[in-house]
């Protein structure tokens, strides 16, 4: 497959994303965010980082890129989206996904493994693992905090569109531990922690993140 990785000014991660991407059997295209077209991609990663006009509210500028109106299209259509970190907020903020993210309650960076379970694997980002699965990977925000209001946050866990939850210590105040969250068709999947970190034994912190990127193959012979 091809999987389309969005570059916006700021972005950190987007390398790692790409690499990830191969290290997950795909062809990686690199794509801009003034892009107008998506040059013909099966899926797109939104990497996390930083993205222009954050300093308003994370995400709150970039979801009016060019190639953001693609994205939106696309994911119209059923094209598996994932976003990581800052992506997840461009998400929320481009109405993807409910809910929006804000400041760590306790008003710090935050950068650590992170224990998560695996809540949901009927998206094209989790089919890899075993519902219930326990996995390490890196969480790097200062903005992470996953909040809504309790209807939208009860409609999630009815629906089962909490894709990820936090194990052993909550690291930003997100509501009910939840690290993140799906649309309810499934194709568009919000992460705040990094699993394009947690693919190789070489980066220190194992390779459970290897599943969101191999899940791509697994939902094609679904």
């Amino acid at each position: 497959m091809k999987v389309g990785v969005v570059t916006f000014p700021g972005s950190l991660d987007d390398v790692d994303a790409r690499r990830a991407v191969g290290i997950g059997g795909h062809e990686a295209v690199a794509l801009w965010h003034g892009d107008h077209d998506l040059r013909g991609v099966d899926a797109v990663v939104l990497p996390g980082g930083f993205s222009y006009g954050d300093y308003l509210r994370c995400g709150a500028i970039s979801r009016f890129a060019p190639v953001m109106t693609e994205v939106v299209e696309a994911a119209g259509r059923g094209m598996p989206v994932l976003g990581i970190c800052n992506g997840f907020q461009v998400l929320c903020e481009s109405h993807l996904l409910p809910g929006a993210l804000i400041r760590n309650d306790h008003q710090r960076f935050v950068c650590r493994d992170q224990r998560l379970r695996i809540e949901n694997t009927r998206t094209p980002w989790t089919g890899a693992y075993a519902e219930g699965a326990e996995i390490t990977v890196v969480l790097k925000n200062g903005e992470g905090g996953f909040v809504a209001d309790d209807a939208t946050l009860d409609r999630l866990e009815g629906e089962g569109q909490v894709v990820a939850r936090y194990l052993e210590v909550n690291p930003n105040g997100s509501m009910r531990d939840i690290a993140g969250v799906a649309n309810a068709r499934g194709n568009v999947v919000g992460l705040m922690p990094h699993p394009e970190h947690s693919v190789e034994d070489l980066t220190g912190s194992g390779t459970d993140g290897l599943g969101f990127f191999t899940s791509l193959v697994e939902s094609v012979w679904a």
